[in-house]
């Protein structure tokens, strides 16, 4: 295994670069994240495919890491249930050491080979659900033997990774390998390999909830209406899709609570 993500930066002397240079380092090797993930698509489409198929059978996608890579999980998970509607035990994301380490890093919890499994079972994960393991080095002993655990125990499998040929990815049965090559600061994976990372948990939420059904043509219409904000946009919504007048759109939604019922029953409702 060659851990590129180690490699030393193509950039020397960053602390003496002026600011506009700092950046647009920064920014030229973020420009490569995207061509790295696009060569990635075609395992990003059978982990997606997997994970279809499992929520339509009952199952939730859990995903475990540690760190930048489990927080960026959690996120992810995070946002499926007021994007789309769905139940807040859908889509659920574990980080190493606890909801703790969220916010301030927990000494040591990657290290623990046997801890996933049983934050795992907390949920109760069977062999109805999808694991999805996230680690940029692909050596992360708590994402390892998380996915192990779940393999023994029949559970389909995936990872994201940005190492070739690494452990996590081996443990997987539906590996996603994502080479960024070196870092702008030097092994700081929270850049350009968190980037990677977030582009690829984008692209598999997104299209597992479009292919559930939760999008009609482009919009959202399932999402929860719970600012101002998102409010507005349902209306707007409504608005395009029926031909009412905002007041018309504003009572169906308070009536049927979604921009999907609202819209199917604008038809036949008295307002």
């Amino acid at each position: 295994m060659k851990r590129t993500t180690e490699a030393d930066s193509n950039y020397t002397d960053l602390d003496k670069m002026s600011v506009a240079e700092l950046l647009q380092g920064m920014n030229n090797e973020d420009k490569t994240v995207p061509f790295a993930v696009e060569k990635a698509i075609p395992s990003i489409e059978k982990v997606v495919n997997v994970i279809v198929e499992k929520i339509s059978a009952g199952g939730r996608l859990f995903y475990i890491g540690a760190g930048t890579s489990g927080r960026l999980g959690i996120l992810d998970a995070s946002e499926c249930p007021p994007t789309y509607g769905v139940p807040f035990d859908m889509v659920i994301g574990i980080i190493a050491g606890g909801d703790k380490a969220i916010r301030k890093a927990v000494e040591n919890a990657e290290d623990n080979s046997e801890q996933a499994w049983k934050d795992l079972l907390e949920f109760n994960i069977s062999d109805k659900d999808v694991l999805v393991g996230i680690a940029a080095s692909g050596t992360t002993p708590y994402v390892i033997g998380g996915l192990k655990k779940a393999n023994e125990n029949g559970l389909e499998t995936a990872c994201i990774v940005c190492n070739a040929g690494s452990p996590v990815a081996a443990e997987a049965k539906h590996p996603i390998e994502v080479v960024v090559g070196p870092e702008f600061v030097t092994g700081s994976t929270r850049m350009k390999s968190g980037t990677a990372q977030k582009l690829v948990l984008n692209m598999i939420s997104t299209s597992t909830m479009i292919r559930l059904g939760r999008v009609k043509g482009n919009k959202m219409v399932d999402m929860r209406l719970s600012n101002v904000k998102l409010v507005g946009r349902a209306v707007n919504m409504v608005m395009q899709a029926t031909g009412l007048d905002s007041g018309t759109a504003q009572k169906l939604l308070d009536r049927y609570g979604s921009v999907r019922q609202a819209v199917d029953n604008a038809a036949s409702s008295e307002l």
